[in-house]
């Protein structure tokens, strides 16, 4: 595989230097401005761990408190920043053809200090963890695909303890809130700041989500979302499981095709699509089966809301995307550090990964634009950290 060429050292410097200026409105004093520039140097730069400490001798500080007081104390708002990279984001990565995907991941903890911690399921440990969950808001183009939001998925227990609150500075309008009705809140933020996307894509915990979808429906935005073998749907007034509905299908009704490249090429998967029928007028309902090429039992099921005509291609492709926001998590950790904050309060929390998120950005537009340079070689899956 043909690697892109890099920008030159002097492309990467101005490059960082537009994040920079973009988001130093948001600091109204000169030291927190210099704090986060620093911040945002140490997440890019090549040290193995990005904690407190790590990052506080990167910029040359003899002790993490200015780091601290970056995270937890300095005034400035991490949702103003989201905002900036939400337009960074648009400038060099936007198309009309835009997908949305959300998906959350977890952050282990020790203890129960961690604002939003306790023990749950957490699909990144694969399984019940002590831990804090992310829910993540990613936008897929050609041109890449980077962050476009977060939140901070608060439990019942914490949303109800009124003390925990306080002591993690969890603000009082903030209420407890499911994943789906989170993602909800960042696609219809995304969508008011004129974010063009036409798609929305996700796993099965917010594809099962009825009121998610018919408020995408209502908005008449496409979606291809994950469901599980359990969800159904009416054929002649009886209901039958989309499990029962692919066994069903006709062997002529499996196409394959390539869900995209992988790390090791092409991901080329059996597909077969089932027409549910019309709904509005211009749109329509299907069921989408993904079996596995080589282990033919393994089927994924995906409910698909588009308008009437839309290609068997167009929502592979858009399945595919799922892929992309696992990238995000992947390289936004080992490179952005973005799970290895040592904050415990709500805001610290936010300023946090939403610094991340920005590091993340700046990286992944400087592939786009390296790529755009060489558009006949294409770049590995992996980021290269700049310091």
């Amino acid at each position: 595989m043909a690697v892109a060429a890099e920008p030159s050292p002097a492309g990467w410097s101005v490059g960082f230097e537009e994040v920079v200026q973009r988001i130093g409105p948001r600091f109204s004093r000169s030291e927190p401005r210099d704090r986060a520039r620093a911040y945002l140097q140490g997440l890019l730069s090549v040290l193995d761990r990005k904690n407190g400490w790590q990052l506080a001798e990167q910029a040359g500080d003899p002790s993490p408190y200015g780091v601290q007081h970056l995270l937890g104390r300095a005034a400035w708002d991490a949702d103003e920043v989201r905002d900036d990279l939400q337009q960074y984001i648009v400038e060099h990565l936007g198309d009309p053809n835009g997908v949305l995907i959300v998906d959350e991941t977890g952050f282990l903890k020790k203890g129960e200090g961690s604002v939003g911690v306790q023990r749950q399921y957490s699909g990144t440990a694969g399984g019940i963890e002590n831990c804090q969950i992310g829910v993540f808001l990613a936008y897929h183009t050609p041109q890449g695909h980077a962050f476009l939001d977060r939140a901070l998925y608060l439990p019942e227990s914490w949303a109800s303890d009124l003390e925990r609150r306080q002591a993690a500075n969890v603000p009082d309008a903030v209420p407890f809130t499911t994943k789906p009705a989170l993602a909800r809140q960042m696609i219809e933020r995304a969508l008011e700041r004129g974010i063009p996307a036409r798609w929305v894509t996700g796993d099965t915990i917010y594809g099962s989500d009825y009121a998610l979808r018919r408020w995408l429906e209502a908005q008449h935005i496409s979606y291809v979302l994950s469901v599980t073998s359990g969800h159904s749907f009416f054929v002649d007034l009886c209901r039958y499981t989309v499990k029962e509905i692919a066994r069903s299908l006709a062997k002529r009704a499996w196409k394959r095709k390539s869900a995209g490249w992988g790390t090791k090429g092409r991901r080329w998967y059996d597909w077969a699509l089932w027409e549910v029928g019309g709904v509005n007028p211009g749109w329509h309902y299907w069921l989408l089966v993904r079996r596995s090429v080589e282990s033919p039992e393994e089927l994924a099921y995906y409910r698909v809301f588009a308008p009437e005509g839309t290609s068997l291609d167009q929502m592979v492709a858009v399945a595919g995307t799922r892929w992309a926001i696992e990238e995000c998590f992947e390289i936004a950790k080992s490179d952005c550090g973005l799970d290895e904050y040592e904050v415990r309060s709500w805001p610290g929390w936010h300023r946090h990964i939403t610094l991340a998120m920005l590091a993340h950005a700046y990286l992944v537009v400087m592939r786009a634009q390296s790529i755009g340079k060489e558009p006949k070689k294409r770049a590995v899956r992996r980021h290269t950290r700049r310091p």
